[in-house]
């Protein structure tokens, strides 16, 4: 899924700043709850990460992690970065996705983050 993301003068690459996601064989990059994928034209498509097997949409009773407080919770400035994940907001949290519901975290998969 994508369209186009107009009047954007930011150009992505390595080296821009932004989280960069590995995502259907190409570079997406995590910018302002966004996932950009700068095509070779130099048009910015807005991408979302699909829901699947590997990164599902269900509850999973609450996650707990390692790399933050059980009374941390994700939303914007949370200081971690937001991904578009099917219909919602998940946060990037140590390569995988962590989904506030309910008072608690559901893990809803790895990603794998480009160095």
């Amino acid at each position: 899924m994508s369209n186009h993301h107009e009047n954007h003068d930011h150009i992505h690459g390595k080296n821009c700043g932004h989280t960069a996601l590995e995502h259907n064989g190409h570079v997406d990059y995590l910018h302002d709850g966004h996932m950009h994928h700068q095509t070779q034209a130099g048009q910015v498509e807005e991408h979302v990460l699909e829901i699947s097997h590997e990164n599902p949409d269900s509850c999973t009773g609450g996650h707990v992690c390692g790399a933050h407080s059980a009374e941390h919770v994700h939303g914007p400035g949370c200081g971690h970065p937001a991904v578009p994940h099917g219909d919602h907001i998940d946060y990037l949290v140590d390569g995988h996705l962590h989904h506030p519901h309910n008072g608690h975290c559901d893990d809803h998969g790895k990603v794998q983050v480009v160095q």
